[in-house]
């Protein structure tokens, strides 16, 4: 439903069918992205996930009498440790399948606000609960931090009548990669199991691997099933023209044409998988001063208040008819904006949208020009990171002094603190242009009414100013949307939102807490923004979050009833 615009797609469609597209990325010829020798090489070590939903298919047996062991052995929860394409996955799968409460619950930990660590571990017996450490690397940070607070936790059980192994490491299994340092870990601690995934798939193309269904089939989800769906979607990928290729050329070549905003209108029952197509997106095209912004989440508004660099996609849910996201879809359609429309027949056809949006986003990145398997930013905000605990290491400073009152702070690099938040948030979105967006990067404990104010905030920014909006929780963002802050087309403007972590959790065996990490995080991507030129504003709310959380929003309402002159353009 592309309308006046779909004459450019096809035009698009026709010259990537003539150029062979789908059977060379069938073949993996690597030149099909181009660039050198240096970037072929690279491509060539990250296209597993064309044939894994395969593979994997001829390992369900195995995964299946894993999830039954685990559920046999008196386990109660089941919790993944591990961030971005380690964790997205089984977070859109357990939000997506209603619970079988014959298995373990799944809980998904990809933070390390402290807060969020207690919560989850307030729901579980730490002592019959099973943890999967997933990490690609074996080297994460956050994982790694959460793996030695759990090994903790769980301790040395006594024996009971159903869990009768001992040892801590009977509660914990690996994914992770051949070759990881995890490997080592997992065995010197004895964990239950090891699953070593092919190396050649990078970590958001890694959902129909062992890293997105082991979890998900020790929650009860049929992960047979879900992969039979991957498999006819990657028979219909083999088309000259597929449904897959076709909408990667409709994603890149509207960002060719300045519409590099993709925005999801997703029904509430598969609304999470906005998370995971998020990273996707994001993190494969943000680089090289281009690239396509996700907009997930965003309250829905009039069509009036979209600017031309919008393009819509909507995903519907059969027999979930949401009214509110079809009126959208209708009226911005009726305004004539492009809108792709996708149903799915239920929760296991996530299996068949995931391989389609990972073969439109190759399809895309190939459009766009760039490598869509690397990530060369992600890498410059944990080196941050390392610097500012290393700087805390050597000095016992951590932050900017004087922040950590009762008062919310503003601090631009560079700046003084400022305790008044009305101005600087005034000057901060005096820098959104046409074209520009707003992401704000939020550094506290996702809660029902921390969304709420965050989507007030996009929201009425969204309307004043007719840009799109995004919103993303550290440090879950670094593995995600950062790539794009940082490597992608100049056009963000980052309101960064921290808090007092109180109380605050010991990280055991290092010389920082987990609020300290959680704070040099987010020092190090507003060091990485700033250093990139981009507009950056970080509040610091102290330890009282919903008050603090109430003044921004009111700030932001202020600032937009006497906006300030200027801009960047």
């Amino acid at each position: 439903m592309l309308g006046r615009h779909g004459e450019a797609v096809e035009r698009r469609i026709n010259q990537l069918v003539s150029e062979g597209a789908a059977a060379r990325i069938w073949r993996r010829d690597a030149a099909f992205w181009g660039g050198d020798a240096a970037r072929a090489a690279s491509v060539s070590n990250r296209l597993g996930w064309l044939d894994v939903a395969r593979d994997m298919l001829q390992r369900a047996d195995e995964i299946d009498r894993f999830a039954t062991e685990i559920r046999d052995s008196g386990f109660t929860d089941a919790v993944l440790l591990g961030m971005g394409g380690s964790s997205l996955a089984p977070e859109v799968f357990r939000q997506s399948f209603a619970r079988d409460e014959t298995y373990p619950e799944l809980h998904v930990l990809d933070t390390t606000d402290p807060a969020s660590i207690l919560a989850v571990e307030s729901r579980i017996d730490a002592t019959r609960t099973l943890f999967f450490v997933s990490s690609k690397s074996g080297g994460t940070i956050e994982p790694n931090a959460l793996f030695a607070y759990f090994y903790e936790r769980v301790g040395y059980k006594p024996v009971g009548a159903a869990l009768t192994d001992t040892s801590p490491g009977a509660n914990f299994v690996a994914i992770t990669d051949d070759g990881s340092p995890l490997i080592e870990t997992a065995r010197s601690h004895g964990f239950r199991r090891i699953f070593t995934n092919p190396s050649d798939i990078g970590g958001r193309y890694s959902a129909l691997s062992y890293f997105g269904l082991v979890p998900a089939a020790v929650a009860g989800i049929n992960v047979r099933r879900l992969l039979e769906r991957a498999l006819a979607a990657m028979e219909q990928a083999q088309s000259d023209d597929s449904d897959a290729l076709r909408l990667g050329a409709m994603l890149g070549e509207f960002a060719t044409q300045g519409r590099d905003k993709a925005t999801f209108l997703v029904s509430p029952e598969v609304g999470s998988f906005g998370l995971w197509l998020e990273q996707l997106i994001a993190e494969s095209t943000g680089k090289a001063g281009t690239g396509i912004l996700p907009v997930a989440g965003e309250p829905p508004g009039s069509p009036l208040k979209y600017g031309d660099d919008r393009v819509f996609v909507q995903i519907r849910f059969e027999g979930g008819y949401d009214a509110e996201v079809d009126a959208v879809a209708g009226a911005v359609m009726a305004e004539g904006f492009p809108v792709a429309v996708i149903d799915m027949e239920d929760a296991y056809d996530l299996g068949a949208e995931m391989f389609r949006w990972e073969f439109a986003v190759a399809v895309a990145g190939q459009v766009l020009g760039i490598n869509p398997f690397d990530e060369p930013n992600v890498q410059e905000s944990k080196d941050n990171t390392n610097r500012v605990l290393a700087d805390f290491a050597e000095t016992g400073t951590l932050d900017v002094p004087r922040i950590d009152g009762g008062v919310p702070t503003a601090l631009w690099p560079g700046r003084e603190p400022d305790r008044d938040i009305v101005h600087p948030v005034q000057s901060l979105l005096a820098h959104v242009g046409e074209g520009d967006y707003l992401a704000i990067t939020a550094y506290v404990q996702q809660t029902p009414s921390a969304d709420d104010a965050f989507a007030d905030m996009r929201a009425v920014v969204r309307d004043a100013l007719g840009c799109a909006t995004t919103l993303g929780y550290g440090p879950r963002l670094l593995h995600s949307t950062g790539q794009l802050h940082k490597g992608g087309p100049p056009k963000g403007v980052f309101l960064q939102v921290t808090v007092t972590d109180e109380p605050d959790l010991a990280v055991p065996g290092r010389p920082f807490t987990f609020g300290q990490l959680k704070r040099a995080q987010a020092i190090g991507d507003f060091e990485s923004l700033a250093s990139h030129g981009r507009p950056v504003l970080r509040v610091h709310l102290g330890a009282d979050v919903e008050t603090g959380l109430a003044a921004l929003r009111a700030a932001v309402r202020t600032a937009l009833r006497q906006p300030a002159a200027g801009g960047r353009r």
